[in-house]
Parts: C-alpha cells; structure tokens; sequence
C-alpha cells in the first residue's frame, strides 16, 4: 500500500510549541525541518471511519446498530439536527512514538519539537479524514467532536474503537485510563446532515473559536 503524505502546517507547529505574537528564530524553525523530515520518514499515516444513523432520544443519542450511546449535554447540542454521523479513529503510527522517545534521550529540544510536528500531523490528517468523509457523503458536516471534550466521556474510546475494528484497520489499541497507542492518534464524531446547520456549527473546519475551552487551552488561538 503506498505511503500516505502529510502536508504539515507549519504555523500548528508553531502554536503547538506555544509561540503567540513572538515567532520563533531561525535556530528554531531549523529544527522543526530537522524533525519533520525525520518524521516523514518514519512515519506510516492512516485513518478509517464508519457512516452511522442516529437515533436523538432525552437521555442520549444511540449510534444505530451499535451498542453506542452518546450521553452529555455538549454532544446534543454538537449532534442537533443531524441524522447521521461519522465516527472517525487516525494515527500517525508508532514510529512518531519511538522517534520522540529516542529524541527524549539524546535531546529534549528536538523531543519536544518532534512532540508539536507529530500533533501537527495528525490534525492534518484528520483534515484530509474530514475532507473523504465530506466528498464521499455530500453532506452538511459539523466540526470532529472527540471523546473526552466537554461532558463527553472518554469512557466511550473502547466501544468507539472497537466499532472501527480499529486495532486492524490502523494500528490503534487503548492503554491505562483508555489513553490511545499510537500516542499521536485521534478518535472524532462528526455530525452529518442533508440541511444546512446552525451557524456556528456548520463548517467542517477545524476552529479554537468553535471549542468552549478556548480561553483555558495553552493551544488556543485565543
């Protein structure tokens, strides 16, 4: 199977990595290349998803033919007016893991820029993620909704996984407290819909604007 590439957004390197008004020097962005080249090598990119109805009920939305229940008040609101979703899992594979770690003995610097490039590449994959599922549904999509924002809990991981047959689709298995292995890898819900959404809600796109958290993240735009 060929090789997927990830197009790596600088500037989400940069925020990852905390810089806001000051850009980083030279010295800086030398070793973001250094890292994303050697991420690109090592790296093996994937992602899978599944397309499933919904059924909207007062205590919760059930993800039809699963033994999925989406309960919280964030997730109804997230998944109002919609009929469909898709439940999404990618990763970037556990050689960014292993780089960051042999990084982490030789050179904390480096660790630490390879850790915001491997984030950096994961939400880039979830955009090309986002942007098959919108092509192949021709559907209104909302924004990817993870397990463990809001008041959704991260309790879910295990059944969402294993809903994706994610272990043999791209590699993912659950650790200690339902942490992903790979490290780098992302699990979403995204809300489909034949009507246009409420404004606010509307856009696939990726937003700090869209997230109740943005005034308290360390990443936030805001």
């Amino acid at each position: 199977m060929e090789k997927r590439k990830i197009n790596i957004n600088k500037a989400e390197v940069i925020r990852f990595l905390g810089y806001r008004e000051k850009r980083p020097g030279k010295d800086v962005m030398s070793i973001i290349d250094e890292c994303e080249n050697a991420l690109q090598e090592v790296m093996m990119p994937a992602f899978t998803f599944r397309i499933l109805g919904l059924r909207h009920k007062y205590e919760g939305i059930d993800v039809m033919g699963t033994d999925l229940t989406l309960e919280g008040n964030d997730i109804a609101r997230h998944l109002s007016g919609c009929d469909r979703c898709a439940l999404m899992a990618a990763t970037v594979s556990v050689g960014a893991d292993r780089l960051i770690k042999s990084y982490e003995a030789q050179d904390m610097t480096k660790a630490l820029v390879a850790d915001a490039v491997a984030s950096a590449a994961v939400e880039a994959l979830c955009d090309d993620a986002v942007t098959e599922i919108s092509n192949r549904t021709r559907s209104f999509l909302t924004w990817r909704y993870s397990p463990g924002y809001g008041d959704l809990s991260l309790d879910i991981q295990p059944v969402l996984l294993d809903i994706l047959n994610a272990q043999r689709q791209v590699g993912i298995t659950l650790g200690e407290n339902n942490i992903m292995i790979p490290r780098k890898s992302v699990t979403a819900i995204i809300g489909l819909s034949n009507r246009s959404l409420d404004l606010g809600r509307q856009s696939c796109e990726k937003s700090c604007k869209n997230c109740r958290m943005r005034y308290k993240c360390a990443y936030s735009e805001y």
